[in-house]
């Protein structure tokens, strides 16, 4: 199994998502006809992953720097 991929941690990765540990999508730069093919894998221990979840929904829900102009965070 894969180990996790936040800095630092070696436990192995048993959770897979498309966000990466900064919380951004991240594309893999290839020509790509679905969600799975345009956007790389990380993985994540179950510590670290409900850590970037957290953190990403914390974002999500912040009124900071939010206003018409506001890009989505996929958008980056």
């Amino acid at each position: 199994m894969p180990t996790c991929d936040y800095a630092d941690c070696g436990a192995e990765g048993e959770k897979v998502s498309r966000l990466s540990p900064e919380g951004f999508l991240v594309a893999t730069g290839e020509k790509a006809y679905s969600f799975r093919e345009a956007y790389r894998r990380f993985h994540y221990c179950k510590e670290h992953h409900d850590e970037l979840m957290k953190n990403v929904w914390n974002r999500v829900r912040s009124e900071d720097d939010k206003d018409d102009g506001h890009i989505a965070p996929t958008a980056i």
